[in-house]
């Protein structure tokens, strides 16, 4: 039976009883079969899972779509029961961060600045913020992140190595739709004709996957990309698994933003260069 909770008291209180390994899937709620995945994996591999739901001020920009991001705690509580989720820890605002917006919070220093970080200042530092407080508070073995936000994945990586967190990172490949794409809380937003052109960011990046040298990876998914007239690229970058320049051969990462009609879309997959796919 899965237990809602809501107050740090309550979370101590149901870490104590929790026994064997215990792994946590942070989650913004609106659940979706990606979360679902994410919750699943969990469950086949740990004793005790908590889901939690919080909808992070720190890293929306003025913006931004704080205040319309879906909240659906019930149909996640009932997302996270069908996944033998133990726990589903839903803090407000005040619980999470009481006294106000912290004074003290994480840069995410280099790697945060590009990409996602360029477009969005200030993002991942909010990010990094609040989980590192999650994972603190619920003293969680191992923590299950989607590599659909695969910047975000590389900085969690990061910031457990360099502050000595011990918190085992697992990435989930992401969970798409039949057609590909990618899903995500703000596929909601779009319309009909809006969902179709979104295909292209898919689509751009697995043509631009079975390419075997950067350059032809970058140009095959930028002309699917530029094609799409519903959809205005913010970035296109090929880069090695931790972000840095691509190799010339070997594991690289595909990753494009894109803007479909007022919604930000982010898209990622693997690439090996030196090889066609």
């Amino acid at each position: 039976m899965t237990e809602l909770i809501h107050t740090r008291a309550e979370l101590a209180s149901a870490r104590a009883g929790a026994s064997g390994r215990v792994a946590v899937v942070m989650t913004m709620g609106a659940l979706h079969a990606g979360h679902r995945e994410l919750m699943r994996t969990a469950r086949e591999s740990a004793d005790f899972v908590i889901a939690t739901v919080f909808v992070n001020p720190l890293q929306f920009g003025p913006s931004e779509d704080f205040d319309k991001y879906p909240r659906t705690l019930v149909a996640d509580v009932e997302a996270a029961r069908a996944e033998g989720v133990d726990v589903v820890f839903a803090p407000d605002r005040d619980e999470m961060y009481p006294g106000g917006t912290p004074q003290v919070t994480l840069a995410a220093g280099p790697m945060g600045e590009i990409l996602e970080g360029a477009s969005r200042p200030g993002h991942f530092s909010g990010m990094l913020t609040v989980v590192a407080k999650l994972l603190l508070l619920t003293g969680a073995d191992v923590a299950y992140f989607g590599e659909k936000d695969f910047q975000q994945l590389a900085l969690i990586r990061r910031m457990v190595r360099d502050l000595e967190i011990g918190t085992e990172i697992v990435g989930v490949p992401t969970v798409r739709e039949p057609d590909g794409l990618a899903l995500s809380s703000r596929n909601r937003y779009l319309s009909a004709g809006q969902r179709v052109a979104a295909l292209a960011l898919s689509h751009g990046l697995r043509e631009g996957a079975a390419q075997s040298d950067a350059a032809s990876v970058l140009e095959a998914a930028g002309k699917i990309l530029a094609d799409e007239p519903g959809v205005e690229v913010d970035y296109l970058a090929l880069t090695d698994p931790l972000l840095g320049p691509a190799p010339a051969s070997g594991p690289a990462r595909l990753l494009v933003a894109a803007r479909v009609g007022t919604t930000r879309l982010i898209d990622n997959v693997p690439v090996l260069l030196g090889e066609v796919g």
